[in-house]
Parts: C-alpha cells; sequence; structure tokens
C-alpha cells in the first residue's frame, strides 16, 4: 500500500480545561516540542469534576496559542480554553513521591490540536491566528 493509500481513523476530544503546565521539552534525542497540562472540566457545575491530560501541542495554531498563554500559565493566573485533543491513550507510571510512592497510576496522554477560544482570569484572550 502507498503512503497516498494509507488510511487513518481519527479520534478527537473537545472540551474546556484549565491549563496548568507549560513546558518546552527538549529532549536528547528528537525535536523539541512544548508540554501541556490540562485540567479537563467535567459533570454537573454543581459538583465540578477533573480529568486530567499531559498534552504535546501539535499544530501551528495550537503551539501559537499556547505561547501566547505561557506567561500567564507561568505566572498562576487562571487559564482555561476550549480545546481539541487527538489521539488519546493511556499510559502507566510509578508514583515516586507521596503517600502512593511506589504505586501505579496512569496519565492520560493526547496531542493538543486546537485552541478555539481563551480567557485568562475571566477575560477572553484574542488568540492571534496562525496561518
Amino acid at each position: 500500500m502507498s503512503e497516498a493509500e494509507i488510511e487513518y481513523f481519527d479520534l478527537f476530544t473537545t472540551g474546556l480545561a484549565y491549563v496548568n503546565r507549560v513546558e518546552d521539552v527538549v529532549p536528547e534525542e528528537g525535536e523539541p516540542f512544548l508540554a501541556v497540562g490540562l485540567a479537563a472540566l467535567r459533570g454537573s457545575a454543581e459538583n465540578v469534576q477533573y480529568t486530567r491530560f499531559d498534552c504535546r501541542a501539535a499544530g501551528i495554531q495550537a503551539i501559537s496559542a499556547i505561547e501566547q498563554l505561557k506567561a500567564s500559565v507561568r505566572n498562576d493566573r487562571k487559564v482555561l480554553i476550549g480545546f481539541t485533543l487527538s489521539g488519546l491513550y493511556p499510559q502507566t507510571f510509578t508514583f515516586k513521591h507521596g503517600e502512593r510512592a511506589g504505586e501505579t497510576g496512569i496519565a492520560l496522554k493526547a496531542r493538543l490540536i486546537k485552541v478555539s477560544w481563551a480567557r485568562v482570569d475571566g477575560t477572553v484572550v484574542d488568540l492571534e491566528s496562525a496561518a
């Protein structure tokens, strides 16, 4: 099968989340990337629960949006975004500290492919379009 004939099945996840971490990652091997920690809101507005995602910003639009928001996140401001994730998968890890040290945990990993809107401390941010 040639590259032009390869089919893909996409799985997208959308929602709104607080951005709680932005890191520039420079691996020893491979290309540098922008890592983003999200706490997505779910459930009743009276009893909001959170699902955490460890993401890699992918694509010009998502990278540009997160770069615009990076300083606000690092200054502990409340950054809320509308998001689209792709390629969600679980990954196990071992807790290294705290009362769960030595236990196995699960992290949800994904690619952050779109930031549709953003608010910083409740104020709408005009995300510069990245063409």
